[in-house]
């Protein structure tokens, strides 16, 4: 062998070593979302580009949060990055739990973030967790169920209409319901959709001097509206269901509409998933007249826990995970209706992007959705579907378990919003805001 094809030879291995001996294993906590999933079977090519590989928990949503927020709050350790959303990331971003997404490189383009995404992930400025997918709700619904009827889906819905419609798409000896909805317990499943719900109908969580509000009529309205609608013209067990519930019904042609995750749209109208795929159409969630829609906004988001001894590894995984270039590996393998969506805006200037059909009304759904000004009467709080503090995700859930007995016929909206009222003023003076 030549002196210099030894080099090169030793040279190789010298890489190859170094390669090997800064290679990570990276455990992530993440939710058993579509998108995620989908994220799981690309991972060879981050692997592949990086050496590191990954080791994936993926959990249900309310367990999801359980799990990250004890092992974030004990110091715990056990994963390197977390799923999280614009609730859990300024607060912990704060509290200095989660490592800074500063240093970001160049290609990434930081600045591509939807603004609104960028907004809620950060906390004084400084972005803390990354958008896997963005999103706002909408309505999905059936068009050929909503042309059988003869009615006509309004780009901007009220809540009356969607029970009208709701009526004359119902078919129980077919198994069809005439509208899908959560009330799954959990302050991010049920009690999301109840919270924007409310908003629309003039309720709110707190007054401006931190006094819970459900002993207003505007909660009692709401909690009615929505109980007797889906009494009538919902699922069995509907209290019971989350998103995913109900995506599997919509899926299965079970739904005549579906309000939810703008994310869900690329899963309704997949012809391998979706029974109905080609009979979706979208319109902005429902109001009552009073200036508020009842959508929300979120991001599932990736972040570095402060405690693990893997932050550079974590952080070359999340530029590949939320970079233009997967979304482009995405769209190469399975088509643009199926890239993560609401996290860029250079994915909303794609001329390949704009022709999906529910593009345009995600961008618009999130757009409606301002998070400093989230309710009819002013409040003390930012957040939308949640009050962006600290002592929120515990009322919350226990609030969201009264409401959930309401649907399930176990106690009256009245005996439901009072325990709520309780609960919740016994929790705000406890903290200290009362």
């Amino acid at each position: 062998m030549s002196l210099k094809r030894a080099l090169l030879a030793v040279s190789a291995m010298v890489s190859v070593a170094s390669t090997a001996a800064y290679a990570e294993t990276l455990t992530i906590a993440t939710v058993n979302n579509g998108d995620m999933i989908r994220m799981q079977g690309y991972t060879d090519d981050f692997t592949e580009k990086t050496g590191h590989t990954v080791e994936w928990v993926t959990l249900e949503e309310n367990v999801l949060r359980q799990r990250v927020t004890t092992d974030i709050t004990t110091k715990g350790g056990q994963f390197d990055i977390m799923t999280i959303g614009m609730y859990e990331t300024p607060i912990w971003g704060a509290n200095g739990w989660l490592v800074p997404l500063d240093g970001l490189s160049a290609e990434y383009d930081v600045d591509d973030i939807l603004p609104a995404m960028r907004g809620g992930l950060s906390h004084e400025g400084t972005l803390y967790a990354a958008p896997f997918y963005g999103e706002s709700s909408m309505v999905m619904y059936r068009t050929d169920l909503m042309e059988a009827a003869g009615l006509e889906m309004p780009a901007a819905p009220t809540w009356e209409f969607i029970r009208e419609a709701a009526a004359a798409m119902t078919d129980r000896g077919n198994d069809i319901n005439g509208v899908c909805l959560r009330g799954k317990a959990g302050w991010g499943e049920g009690g999301a959709f109840i919270t924007v719900t409310g908003n629309s109908f003039g309720a709110r969580w707190f007054d401006e001097d931190w006094n819970a509000q459900f002993d207003q009529p505007e909660w009692k309205a709401a909690l009615e509206f929505f109980i007797g609608m889906m009494n009538e013209y919902g699922p069995p067990g509907y209290a019971t269901n989350g998103f995913n519930e109900n995506l599997s019904l919509f899926q299965q042609g079970k739904c005549g509409m579906w309000i939810d995750a703008t994310v869900a749209a690329s899963f309704v109208t997949n012809p391998n998933d979706s029974t109905v795929a080609d009979k979706v159409g979208f319109a902005l969630a429902p109001d009552t007249g009073l200036g508020k829609r009842s959508n929300w906004l979120w991001a599932w988001a990736l972040a570095i826990p402060a405690g693990t001894q893997k932050a550079d590894a974590a952080k070359e995984f999340i530029e590949w995970a939320t970079s233009k270039d997967y979304i482009e590996l995405v769209a190469a393998n399975e088509g643009w209706a199926n890239v993560p969506p609401g996290a860029r805006t250079s994915l909303y200037a794609n001329p390949e992007y704009q022709k999906v059909p529910f593009a345009q009304m995600t961008l618009d759904s999130i757009n409606a959705a301002d998070p400093t000004d989230p309710t009819v009467k002013p409040v003390p709080y930012v957040g939308i579907q949640f009050v962006a503090i600290p002592e929120f995700a515990g009322i919350a859930t226990e609030v969201s378990q009264e409401f959930s007995a309401a649907y399930a016929g176990q106690q009256s909206v009245d005996e439901a919003l009072a325990k709520a009222q309780a609960l919740t003023n016994d929790a705000m003076e406890a903290a200290g805001y009362r």
